[in-house]
């Protein structure tokens, strides 16, 4: 989902290797960033990889457990993390326990790593900025880019991050052009190329997209012929 960018926030982008003030020192038992998000945790191919990884589910056993359900997004449908009515009344993410503390914390999606990071693309790249006034906690400790996130291979994961922006901003962009019925279509390629055709979970995740990159573009150079 894309997030509507304070100007302010921009005045200090940073790439992976920045110190920035981001650290909340584990949350110590705050999970306000979890709760009440709406649709607003999208998963990208790499998230849905690595969440079936982590908890042996497909995709499919996903949305069917209430972990997750499929939206539009800025035109095009596609997954998000599913928020759940807790017992003290409030909406929050379903992998979130009773006691506040995230279930699946070592697989959990790109957005739930950044926060309070968010990305700002330009150029067909991106760089790193800090969020304002989205986590509680008053005083944060400054952590390098690379460590907050917790990606191994994050130049690859970085790579993957712009080759998928891109390849949403076409369908995007595409289907703008040519009409509900490729925005349709599109969206369709996307879900069963990227998303419902199960990955190898213990295989490399960046070879398994790129070949499914390469078999989706022919397909969509077809579809948004004007």
């Amino acid at each position: 989902m894309r997030r509507e960018v304070d100007v302010r926030e921009l005045q200090r982008l940073y790439g992976a290797e920045d110190m920035v003030r981001a650290d909340c020192g584990g949350c110590a038992g705050c999970h306000s960033c979890c709760q009440g998000m709406g649709d607003s945790i999208g998963l990208d191919p790499w998230d849905v990889w690595n969440l079936c990884r982590g908890t042996g589910r497909s995709l499919e056993e996903l949305i069917n457990g209430g972990y997750a359900e499929l939206g539009l997004d800025d035109g095009l449908v596609l997954p998000h993390l599913r928020m759940r009515r807790r017992q003290d009344g409030q909406e929050a993410c379903g992998f979130l326990s009773e006691e506040g503390r995230c279930l699946v914390h070592p697989f959990r999606p790109g957005i739930c790593r950044l926060f309070p990071l968010g990305r700002y693309y330009e150029n067909g790249d991106f760089r790193y900025y800090l969020q304002m006034n989205q986590c509680p906690k008053p005083v944060k400790a400054k952590v390098r880019v690379r460590k907050w996130l917790e990606i191994e291979e994050l130049e690859r994961y970085e790579q993957f991050v712009r080759d998928w922006h891109s390849l949403l901003t076409r369908c995007r962009q595409g289907a703008g052009r040519c009409g509900e019925e490729a925005r349709k279509k599109a969206s369709l390629l996307l879900l069963r190329i990227f998303y419902l055709a199960s990955y190898e979970t213990e295989a490399d995740f960046y070879g398994q997209f790129e070949a499914r990159k390469q078999s989706a573009g022919s397909v969509l150079a077809g579809l948004f012929v004007e």
